[in-house]
């Protein structure tokens, strides 16, 4: 069983429950392991010292690779990378390597994939093949309704948008290579990789700490291309270099391949998969049920991951703000964009933590 988060607050002892879209909770056990090995990862130097080219970490990066790799089935026609600079820096990153005819098509479901086309148009063509903004990002038209490109290099999408809580739980059917912002999903259940063309993820939510984002991309896609730019911007050379073409961010590495051991040791994605629905089947039922609180976002389309749910009385907000934070239930404000609340939900949130969230939610609702 995992073990629970406390925090101390004078003579007091308080589970504490932290709800943040990102950075995001880690497991206990990840985080037993960096105190237990901070000091010493290799010849007395921490992981905070150590090169990344030196031979303890280069074992450390490449047994880290092999486990996600086994985690996803990830096989050899992808090369998996693990970069700096943010999920955002994708977004300039996948236009300019993959974008050979000037085209790329985009659907956009949230203020994530809106950012992403906006940055794509200066360097390719970009079509939106759908824009939920109009619903305010609480559904996805029928594909049959979209405007795709019969030649477009990619499809790009989100599978989760983090900030709307709308979340597509499958692959779109589209002949064009698949692109996924993963961020807020990678390793929180089985995926067929052979549908996608890249994936790229931020590891703050469900893989670690800030600093990393994992790029697993197929090589026929970045083979030879891209070479107007420096190697820094080409995907093929830092799959060349091992992810080393620079200095790597080694303790974000280092976190997020304790991470990847976690889940295998849990069971994999598909124990993960199973935990997670059931959280997030647990939080909808009761907020459906509720007088007090709702979700915007259709059934079909609402996340495993990020659960916002809105008061009937606005006024009420900073109420149950602060009373939550009193019972440890920690980073529930919703997006600044969105107003209400958000539970995110991710791998490391116990179910112990949304029982909780939910006991608390009805001791607010009775008595207001």
């Amino acid at each position: 069983m995992m073990k629970v988060k406390t925090k101390k607050n004078k003579s007091m002892s308080k589970t504490v429950y932290n709800f943040s879209a990102g950075p995001a909770v880690l497991p206990d056990e990840v985080v037993d392991t960096i105190k237990s090995e901070i000091s010493d990862f290799d010849q007395g130097m921490s992981v905070m010292e150590v090169s990344h080219r030196s031979s303890a970490f280069k074992t450390y990066a490449e047994n880290s690779e092999d486990n996600l790799r086994s985690l996803l089935n990830i096989n050899s026609d992808y090369s998996v990378l693990f970069l700096q600079g943010g999920a955002t820096y994708q977004f300039s990153m996948i236009p300019q390597n993959l974008s050979i005819n000037n085209k790329a098509d985009y659907l956009v479901t949230g203020a994530w994939t809106a950012k992403a086309a906006n940055y794509a148009k200066y360097h390719t063509k970009t079509n939106i093949v759908s824009n939920s903004v109009d619903n305010n990002y609480t559904t996805v038209s029928d594909i049959s309704h979209w405007n795709l490109t019969d030649d477009a290099d990619y499809f790009y999408y989100s599978s989760n948008e983090t900030i709307h809580g709308l979340e597509i739980h499958e692959v779109p059917n589209i002949n064009t290579p698949i692109v996924n912002d993963m961020s807020s999903t990678i390793c929180s259940r089985p995926i067929d990789i052979n549908k996608y063309g890249l994936i790229f993820a931020g590891a703050q939510k469900n893989l670690g700490i800030a600093g990393l984002t994992v790029v697993i991309v197929r090589n026929d896609l970045i083979k030879d291309k891209g070479k107007d730019l420096p190697p820094l911007l080409r995907y093929q050379c830092h799959s060349d270099a091992k992810s080393m073409l620079n200095t790597s961010p080694v303790f974000a590495w280092y976190v997020a391949g304790l991470v990847f051991k976690w889940i295998l040791d849990k069971g994999g994605v598909s124990a993960m998969g199973k935990a997670n629905q059931k959280k997030a089947k647990l939080l909808y039922e009761y907020i459906d049920k509720s007088n007090l609180y709702s979700n915007p976002v259709a059934k079909k389309y609402r996340s495993w991951m990020n659960i916002p749910f809105i008061l009937s009385d606005a006024a009420l907000d900073e109420r149950f703000l602060n009373e939550a934070n009193k019972e440890g239930l920690l980073n529930l404000k919703g997006h600044r964009t969105v107003g209400g609340m958000r539970a995110s939900v991710y791998n490391a949130m116990p179910i112990e933590g949304v029982k909780k969230l939910i006991d608390f939610m009805d001791y607010f609702q009775s008595k207001n």
